[in-house]
């Protein structure tokens, strides 16, 4: 949570805010007050300096230097004990902008282009002297920069740390997209819960806080760069020495500009921090080709369609499959999360084994990418893809209310190529969901957030890797000992999807209501249709000689007796005789269509064969059945990601496991069931709820009938009064 200080300074931006209204409604406020925060965050950066930077500027000037050759210039001097440039070399600060009210626009303008190449690019990206021309003739301006003058909003980092300045911008943000209704799947993350994930992602690994070491950071949804800055300050504090190299891609100017602002500030390569679309293509598309990534972590938009970019996507994932980003599979268009998950993975560096650093990654997912998509190139294939090399590392559930713009439960996967050896062929699941506390006041949705507390025992719970340890939490009011963690092999999380058929049964009759759905039936239909199209004679003609033939057909139809027959074996040949001696054809699309009018379902009937004396399955008796894989299964499975992968090899390994299941669990039901091989499929899934559910039996009905009478007597007890 942000200190008291940090949060008076957001009610007191917001109170300036208010003072747009008019010529901006509501909506509009954060196209003027974020790049106005900006603004004055970078005016009290630069104060100190700012004298020595003008002289300097005139010492260039006067040595005629102009231009780019300035700016460089300008840049080694202005800049020392600074790696990246940051200056401005406009005579004007917040307080001599005041002093001339008339031209302030003007002014202001001429203060922001005076900025170095890396600062200017930020206002550019707000868009801001649109906005400052806007205020200029509503007459909103000068009120607006000396309210930003004002000593109450000093923005000095000696006063605002980088951290709680992150923590306003992120706010602010925050409750600007409220005010603008914006998708709940554009929600900011908790910075308590980027620290449990900071927590999480660095925990176990002792290789990062080695002196010295260099280690690169990447957030494909980088938003205002919490996450970025987060895992920085947590490693920093502990490693003073790391050589950290921040990267992050963001598709929304704004973020993008606070998060530049942001690295800017802390003296940090701001051109690491890409602007587009991550999974785009071509100029909108990933920032960073080709380069690869020690630590990952993001949280993408969930519950977001991702049509925009379904082209791009489609076409890498057909044309490169493994070779590309998107090799498993693609989920469903309305929700694109996993996308940026097999990006990330597509960023991992080689593993130990491959001679390499290895990657980790942190990623918030909603439920979705735990159990959605059918066996095949879906979710489910992403999944199998990820657990069948060993990447999956633990997923902690979280409770929920825990986001700003949405309520639902949300989960933490943590995914890597260099898992301890413990962990080897392992999965963490872990139940968070009771491990928070109550906001005294809720933000938008958020009403829960994680305490200090809670992230160091979640944090414990990965670290110590037990399968079945328990920690008490909260339980309907109440405190409870809870297993909160269990291990699971790789396998576990595997199934086979198998096609259980059972033998059509039909019964034949000819009557009047069966000869009369022939009438429903296509094929019988179409005799009395043309296929000629020019000549009109030819096609009454065609009409007039199909017609008859149905009538023929009929007529022979009601020349059969009526008897019931329970064999189709049996009940052919007499179709087939009875047109015989008509001299009737009866072509086998037509006998077809007679056999489906003239039959119905009869569990008592004869079983269907085709020409091989094989049943034939009912379509609609046709089920599946989820089968575990056998407990000695190794992986990864002998089977492609194609919607129509061969599954021949799989087979030979699972064949008898799915007879004994249905041995054990159908025939005793069904005795004529059986399995068509053929369709099996392979499907993955994560169903972490199931895993930690507790039964709990309901009240004895005598308390529930106690209490209904109690209330039933209240009621009375009210009414009585309203009439007395």
């Amino acid at each position: 949570m942000a200190s008291t200080d940090t949060s008076r300074l957001i009610d007191f931006v917001f109170d300036i805010a208010n003072k747009l209204r008019g010529p901006y409604r509501p909506p509009q406020y954060r196209k003027v007050m974020l790049p106005m925060t900006v603004l004055r965050r970078l005016d009290c950066v630069l104060a100190p300096t700012k004298e020595q930077v003008l002289k300097e500027y005139e010492k260039l000037q006067a040595r005629g230097l102009e231009g780019d050759a300035l700016h460089k210039v300008l840049a080694r001097k202005a800049s020392q004990g600074r790696e990246h440039p940051l200056y401005n070399i406009s005579p004007y600060t917040f307080e001599k902008l005041l002093a001339d009210p008339e031209n302030i626009a003007t002014n202001l303008t001429s203060y922001i282009n005076g900025f170095s190449e890396s600062a200017r690019a930020v206002f550019e990206a707000f868009g801001f002297e649109s906005e400052i021309e806007k205020l200029d003739k509503a007459n909103r301006l000068y009120l607006i920069v000396k309210e930003f003058a004002d000593p109450r909003i000093d923005l000095h980092p000696d006063r605002v740390s980088n951290h709680d300045m992150g923590y306003v911008f992120e706010e602010l943000v925050r409750k600007f997209n409220e005010q603008a209704n914006e998708e709940a799947g554009d929600h900011f993350t908790p910075r308590e819960v980027i620290r449990l994930m900071a927590h999480l992602l660095y925990t176990k690994d002792e290789e990062v806080y080695t002196p010295g070491i260099a280690r690169t950071i990447y957030d494909p949804t980088a938003g205002t760069g919490g996450m970025l800055s987060v895992s920085e300050e947590y490693i920093t504090e502990q490693n003073p020495q790391a050589h950290l190299a921040l990267y992050g891609q963001e598709y929304n100017e704004e973020s993008w500009a606070i998060c530049r602002s942001d690295l800017l500030i802390k003296d940090e390569p701001v051109d690491n921090i890409a602007f587009g679309d991550t999974l785009g293509d071509g100029e909108t598309g990933d920032g960073h080709p080709d380069k690869t990534f020690h630590y990952m972590l993001a949280n993408p938009p969930f519950g977001v369609e991702w049509k925009p970019q379904e082209d791009y996507v489609k076409k890498e994932h057909r044309e490169l499959g493994f070779n590309g980003r998107f090799g498993p599979g693609l989920p469903r268009i309305n929700d694109g999360a996993t996308l940026f998950l097999l990006h990330m993975l597509s960023k991992m560096k080689p593993s130990p084994e491959q001679g390499g650093e290895g990657s980790k990654i942190a990623i918030v997912f909603n439920g979705s990418p735990l159990f959605n998509g059918e066996p095949g190139p879906s979710e489910s294939n992403i999944r199998r893809w990820i657990i069948e090399n060993d990447w999956l590392d633990a997923i902690i559930a979280l409770p929920d209310q825990l986001f700003y713009n949405t309520g639902i439960y949300t989960y933490i996967w943590l995914v890597s190529n260099r898992k301890p050896d413990e962990r080897k062929g392992k999965v963490q699941l872990i139940d968070g969901t009771r491990h928070y506390r109550k906001m005294k006041k809720s933000l938008g949705n958020k009403r829960n957030e994680l305490g200090d507390a809670h992230i160091e025992e979640l944090t414990r719970l990965y670290a110590d890797f037990t399968d079945g340890a328990t920690c008490r939490v909260g339980l309907n009011g109440e405190q409870s000992e809870r297993v909160c963690t269990k291990v699971f092999d790789n396998r576990d999380f595997g199934y086979l999807k198998v096609t259980v058929e059972r033998p059509l049964r039909l019964n034949f009759q000819v009557s009047a209501e069966r000869i009369e759905r022939l009438w429903q039936e296509t094929t019988f239909v179409n005799l009395a249709k043309s296929k000629k199209r020019k000549n009109e004679a030819e096609m009454e003609a065609e009409v007039k000689a199909g017609e008859a033939t149905q009538q023929r057909m009929i007529s022979i139809l009601e020349g059969l007796d009526g008897r019931l027959h329970t064999d189709r074996a049996e009940f052919e040949p007499l179709l087939k005789a009875a047109f015989k001696d008509a001299g009737e054809k009866l072509p086998a699309p037509v006998k077809k269509a007679v056999l489906n009018a003239l039959s119905e379902r009869d569990p008592e009937a004869a079983i269907c064969r085709d020409s091989k004396g094989d049943p034939e399955p009912d379509t609609e008796l046709r089920d599946t059945e989820i089968v575990p894989l056998p407990a000695d299964i190794p992986l990864p499975l002998p089977i492609g990601y194609d919607k129509d992968a061969d599954n021949s090899q799989l087979l030979d390994l699972v064949r008898d496991h799915c007879e004994d299941y249905l041995a054990r669990e159908v025939l005793p039901f069904v005795d004529d069931a059986w399995i068509d091989h053929g369709k099996t499929r392979v499907g993955y899934e994560i169903p972490i709820n199931r895993h930690f559910y507790v039964y709990e039996p309901p009240r004895p009905l005598e308390d529930i009938e106690q209490d209904i009478q109690n209330l039933e007597g209240e009621i009375l007890e009210m009414l009585n009064k309203v009439t007395a």
